[in-house]
């Protein structure tokens, strides 16, 4: 895709310290060799590195009520802040293994994770995608005015993104290999877990972590849940500072 570039990513409330904005940039920086903007949208930048580009939360009036995520809509909105181009939006908490120029350069308008649970539905993992900016502000705009019908019929952003990128379209996944999911490609099965280091993905360049564990829990092996076990992965810190 054309540039300009950029790389976005967001942070809110307290569920993830600043460490991982800077990490997250780190990683790029080390990954990525096209000419790029490092965007940080937060309600809170203290902490993040002053090489990062911090940005206000795209304004977003959101109901009481459990997250899971809504706020990455905002990043459909038209302006979004003074970006243009293409941005590839990524979550605090995954992993950069390899290479991100690929991201930018496969052909496609709207790229998502095809959900590894239930890879026979249109479902999207929402960890990493890329978009052109403010090409579909209807993705943002539908949400607010229907907001009660899009949470009934969906339970969380990513299955309302992917649903509205498919009914424009406009909805492609990134190749199978290029992004792993931490439990589902490198946590053995119980009681494998509890001998067995979970190991690398070979030729993913991107690992993502849902729910429990993070990449620090990983590290020392820590997970929350019944039968289930995680051997602390030291190899995670070759890639994640």
């Amino acid at each position: 895709m054309a540039g300009p570039y950029n790389v976005i990513c967001m942070k809110w409330g307290t569920k993830f310290p600043a460490e991982y904005v800077n990490r997250l940039y780190r990683m790029v920086r080390r990954n990525l060799t096209l000419e790029h903007r490092f965007v940080c949208f937060t309600d809170d930048g203290a902490g993040i590195d002053p090489c990062i580009e911090v940005k206000p939360l795209p304004p977003m009036d959101l109901p009481q009520g459990k997250e899971r995520g809504w706020r990455k809509l905002s990043t459909f909105q038209q302006p979004l802040a003074d970006l243009e181009g293409t941005a590839l939006f990524l979550d605090l908490d995954i992993v950069v293994l390899r290479g991100l120029d690929d991201f930018f350069t496969l052909p496609g308008e709207f790229l998502i994770i095809h959900d590894w649970l239930r890879p026979h539905r249109i479902e999207g993992n929402s960890s990493v995608y890329r978009f052109e900016i403010g090409a579909y502000p209807e993705v943002y705009s539908d949400f607010i005015e229907k907001i009660d019908d899009v949470k009934a019929a969906h339970r969380h952003e990513q299955s309302y993104l992917s649903a509205k990128m498919a009914e424009l379209g406009k909805l492609h996944y990134w190749p199978d290999d290029w992004c792993a999911s931490f439990k589902r490609s490198c946590l053995p099965p119980f009681p494998v877990s509890l001998w067995k280091v979970p190991e690398p993905p070979e030729d993913a360049k991107i690992l993502v972590f849902h729910g429990s564990p993070t990449p620090a829990d990983a590290i020392e092996g820590r997970i929350r849940g019944a039968f289930r076990f995680l051997r602390p992965t030291p190899w995670i810190r070759d890639y994640w500072h």
